[in-house]
């Protein structure tokens, strides 16, 4: 069987419809967002019956979302405007010119992109100062000073080009400046010229997101065309996952979203061929190379079992977001594993939300994000969405008046209240704890495992006039009561990472009605920013971080198994915290 669950077929969805509504704050507002008076801002709402619950739910606005497997991505706001886009050359390494006109552009593009959306307020001169450090990093013997009100670029201490250092505001004067002492370190530096124009602009921006936080980065031209076909649903393809079985290229699955799935292709089958051309001590890496191609193109396999006929399937590539959701039975309870937040996560949930829906005697969901690294924002409200009947899902907050949103759900819990536990570890990233937080402070799912890792950082992606994007930290998640996930990640009402003999211990508290979670998860839920590091480290202390284990799981169990049990483990949070002070535990 292709299907990747054990549940029954697909039945016909339910037909009760799904709303989203998005309040947009400004900077200022509470960070609790049920409280009477608070701005409502722009509200867009968009009802989608389940069986198509697409992200198109958050209106033309919100279409341009992003991918990351480390970061949370939100959709690039209106780009500033900047000079037409001017053609790249065809740069390499070995390239025998510098293009002022084009290294401008980028520079005056990026850096208008950058003022009004980084967490902190900055100057063009900070900017340009720090990026221009990245020549020292390419050329040692190059340094940039400033020196009473003067830019001087050295070589081997020897000035060669000084400049008056433009106002601090002044983004003509920076860009004109920067590109100046870009073009006279091409000339003077060999290393330089080796490196190539991107290269020196790649030099520029690390050096200059160094300065800000881990997530804002500047993507070159090429690797910026492959990112935005990850986060699209990659180039097309045959929609087929290859590995290696005794030097033979074998199908290990089949996307049941791509183009492959109605074929006579399944799992196990021995790949000969591709468009004739032999699979024989070939890897995996590039047979799956081959096939990718142009959306629309055939690519004929040849294929069969092991010592039987070979067949030729020919498949119409097709660009498709790769399958994030695996479900299976166990017991009473269905399994949904989400590896990842793709542009087709939370359809793929919807699916098999009806699908678990329909089985007898099932008592509980267990939704396993362990390792999930995060990515799209949206997808990660929108699942929640699907459990929710009502209530705040997460909470961004920037200087950018775009960036602040209060992601709110109504009206679609698919599953009419069902138990559920969440299963996550020290991998669990991003757009996961975001899916945690929203249902564990609506107390809508117990969460086991060990605190999260913390990234609670949004980026939003600017397009440059070379081709390059700038991934840029412009908000903060909040989740429903009002505490930061960056650095303090999601807190277990049931920890697992203590020890088999601790974690025994807290399930038969929790029979008792006791939870030993109770300190833990109610100082993280008090927290709010800015924040000691100490303190964010004491309460992660409670409960370490670690990679999960089949204790996970069998503690899910037991919970869904013992309802005693679940409702201890719920009432570990709090009700909505009137806004503690900063120090409160």
């Amino acid at each position: 069987m292709k299907r990747r669950s054990l549940l029954p077929p697909l039945l016909p969805p339910l037909c009760a419809m799904v709303s989203v509504t998005i309040l947009r704050t400004p900077p200022s507002s509470p960070s609790s967002p049920t409280r009477e008076g608070m701005p409502r801002g722009l509200r867009m709402i968009l009802q989608v019956p389940r069986d198509t619950f697409l992200m198109i739910l958050v209106v033309a606005r919100l279409t341009g979302a992003a991918y990351a497997d480390d970061a949370l991505v939100s959709p690039a706001p209106d780009p500033p405007p900047h000079p037409t886009p001017v053609q790249a050359s065809d740069a390499s390494p070995t390239q025998d010119h510098f293009d002022p006109t084009l290294t401008s552009s980028v520079l005056r593009a990026s850096l208008s992109f950058l003022l009004p959306r980084t967490l902190d307020i900055h100057t063009v001169r900070d900017f340009g100062l720090w990026g221009l450090n990245g020549l020292s990093a390419i050329d040692p013997s190059l340094t940039v000073e400033e020196q009473h009100d003067m830019l001087h670029l050295s070589v081997a201490q020897h000035t060669v080009l000084a400049l008056a250092t433009p106002a601090a505001d002044d983004l003509a004067g920076w860009t004109d400046a920067i590109t100046r002492m870009m073009e006279t370190a091409w000339e003077r530096s060999a290393d330089m010229r080796a490196t190539g124009q991107d290269g020196m602009l790649q030099g520029f921006f690390d050096e200059l997101f160094n300065h800000l936080d881990p997530y804002s980065r500047y993507v070159a031209p090429d690797a910026a065309v492959s990112d935005r076909g990850i986060r699209t649903g990659g180039t097309a393809s045959a929609g087929l996952t290859l590995g290696l079985d005794h030097h033979a290229i074998i199908i290990t699955a089949v996307n049941a979203n791509g183009p492959s799935w109605p074929t006579a292709l399944s799992a196990g089958q021995v790949i000969y061929a591709v468009n004739g051309r032999s699979t024989q001590d070939r890897t995996v890496e590039a047979v799956s190379t081959w096939l990718q191609g142009p959306p629309g193109s055939l690519v004929r396999l040849l294929v069969g079992a092991p010592g039987r006929r070979r067949t030729t399937v020919s498949v119409r590539r097709e660009s498709v977001p790769p399958e994030t959701v695996f479900a299976y039975t166990s017991g009473h309870h269905v399994v949904l594993h989400i590896t990842a937040f793709s542009a087709n996560t939370a359809e793929e949930m919807s699916q098999y939300l009806d699908e678990a829906m329909n089985i007898a005697h099932l008592s509980g969901l267990i939704l396993d994000l362990r390792g999930n690294r995060g990515g799209v924002l949206q997808q990660a409200v929108t699942t929640s969405a699907l459990m929710l009947d009502h209530g705040v899902a997460a909470i961004t907050q920037g200087r950018d008046p775009q960036a602040n949103h209060v992601w709110a759900v109504q009206g679609g819990d698919m599953t009419n209240g069902l138990p559920i536990v969440i299963l996550v570890d020290g991998r669990t990233a991003s757009a996961a704890e975001i899916l945690a937080a929203a249902l564990a402070d609506q107390k809508r799912a117990v969460v086991v495992g060990s605190a999260t890792l913390g990234k609670g950082l949004v980026q939003t992606i600017g397009q440059m006039p070379n081709g390059a994007e700038l991934f840029v930290t412009w908000s903060r998640v909040l989740a429903p009561l009002g505490w930061p996930l960056q650095g303090l990640g999601v807190m277990p009402q049931i920890c697992s990472s203590l020890g088999e003999a601790n974690l025994e211990r807290q399930l038969q508290d929790l029979a008792a009605g006791n939870a030993e979670s109770a300190t833990w998860v109610r100082a993280s839920r008090l927290a709010r920013y800015p924040r000691e590091v100490s303190r964010t480290l004491a309460i992660r202390k409670s409960c370490p971080a670690a990679i999960g284990t089949d204790n996970d799981l069998d503690a899910a169990h037991s919970l869904l198994d013992n309802p005693e049990e679940y409702r201890a483990a719920l009432a570990t949070i709090p009700d909505d915290p009137a806004a503690p002070p900063a120090h409160a535990e």
